[in-house]
Parts: structure tokens; C-alpha cells; sequence
């Protein structure tokens, strides 16, 4: 018995052993699907952008604020409907914070395509941010027509996917600047090694690498700068 019981405890350690060389391989085989899946988010994004500028001739601001100007809802809540949550946007109260106990229901809710596949935050946080400042895509509470990015929509970051450090409550009117961008480095711990993924004005999704020179990050962050941006 004692001989069996040897060769038994040796199989589950062997067992254990080729499991644990296995993950890092398998989940280097899933991360080009799991970057797929994050670009096809970002797109729908961008889809959903552009369907609200069409029916109200501008694109939604970062945030809604109440009479007082403090934040009420972000522009990820505004733009539900074109994401095919009509009925989720419906049970949300709009003249209350997005944090108000009569929003927690839709508060908690899991939204995947707010969610990068790759990355293991909580189901109801996003790693999918604006850029947002005065000079930016999103100027803070202010709405954008297509006419003012003079630098071109195709050369204009809309939204960002950040490292889970910096990931938000989906409804949080809380985003990316110009700061946050500028922070990400080589070395920084990305949801895809050595890129960040962005959405620009135009709908097209890029992987860029985090070697990219600050001076052209601010050309592609800035809507009318008439900076050159070149090859990203």
C-alpha cells in the first residue's frame, strides 16, 4: 500500500507540475483572440459614437453635469442605446449621480464590450477610457462636432484601453487625460504587451506601440493643434 500510495502522490505533483509549464503557453495561444475581441470592442464604440452624432449633431460630452456643475453621467452611459441596451439606458435615472443607490442595480451590471478581454478587473469596471481635457476629443462637459477636429478625426484618439491599474466603474463619469496617456511606458504592465490599443475619430482601431515619442502622443491627442503626427 505504502508503494501505491508513493506512485499516486508522485502522479498528482507530475500532474500539477505539467499543468503549471502548460498555462503561460496557453494563454499566450488565447491573446490574439482576447486582442481581436478588445479591437471589435473599441469598434462598436466607435460605431455607437458616431450613430449619437448623427442623430444629434454632435458627439456626447465625457460627462452630463446637474445645475451646481457636478458630475452626473458618463458618455459610456449616454451612448447605451446605440449599443443595443435600450432597456438597460431606460432604467437609469438621469437627474441623479450614477452612483445614487436608485442606479445601483444598473450600476453592478457586467457589460463586455466595456470590458478588455484581456484583462482580469471586476465584471462592472472598464478599461475602454476617453481622453479628455480642453484641447482633447471629450472637453469635459462640452459636446464636439465633427467640423472642430481640424486635425482630421482619423488622426484623433476618442478612447483608450488602460492597464487595470486605471480601470473605472463602466458608469463612473470618470476618464483618461492627457497625463494618463503620457504615462504609459515600455515597461508598463499593458493589456497587450508592448501596445495600447486605441480608438480613433474616424472608427479605426490601432495598436500602438509604447515607444511612440510624447511629442507625437499629444499630436494624435489634440484636435486642432496642426501638429505632424506621421507614422504611428
Amino acid at each position: 500500500m505504502k508503494k501505491v500510495f508513493l506512485w499516486a502522490g508522485g502522479s498528482i505533483l507530475m500532474g500539477a507540475l505539467l499543468v503549471a509549464l502548460l498555462l503561460p503557453s496557453a494563454r499566450r495561444s488565447r491573446e490574439p483572440s482576447r486582442r481581436s475581441n478588445c479591437k471589435n470592442n473599441l469598434k462598436q464604440i466607435g460605431i455607437a459614437l458616431h450613430n449619437y452624432h448623427d442623430e444629434y449633431g454632435m458627439f456626447p460630452p465625457a460627462y452630463t453635469v446637474d445645475a451646481e456643475g457636478n458630475k452626473l453621467h458618463s458618455w459610456r452611459t449616454l451612448i447605451l442605446p446605440y449599443m443595443e441596451q435600450v432597456a438597460l439606458y431606460n432604467t437609469i435615472d438621469l437627474t441623479k449621480p450614477w452612483d445614487d443607490p436608485a442606479n445601483n442595480v444598473v450600476r453592478q451590471t457586467s457589460l463586455p464590450v466595456y470590458h478588455c478581454p484581456s484583462s482580469s478587473g471586476l465584471p462592472n469596471h472598464t478599461n475602454y477610457l476617453a481622453i479628455v481635457g480642453d484641447d482633447l476629443a471629450f472637453p469635459h462637459a462640452k459636446s464636439r462636432t465633427k467640423q472642430e477636429f481640424t486635425d482630421g478625426l482619423g488622426e484623433t484618439i476618442f478612447v483608450v484601453d488602460v492597464p487595470e491599474q486605471n480601470m473605472v466603474e463602466w458608469m463612473s463619469p470618470n476618464d483618461a487625460d492627457e497625463q494618463m496617456y503620457q504615462s504609459f511606458q515600455p515597461e508598463s504592465k499593458m493589456s497587450h504587451a508592448g501596445v495600447v490599443q486605441i480608438l480613433l475619430g474616424d472608427g479605426a482601431v490601432r495598436a500602438v506601440t509604447l515607444t511612440l515619442p510624447s511629442e507625437k502622443r499629444r499630436a494624435l491627442m489634440t484636435v486642432g493643434g496642426n501638429e505632424e503626427v506621421g507614422e504611428f
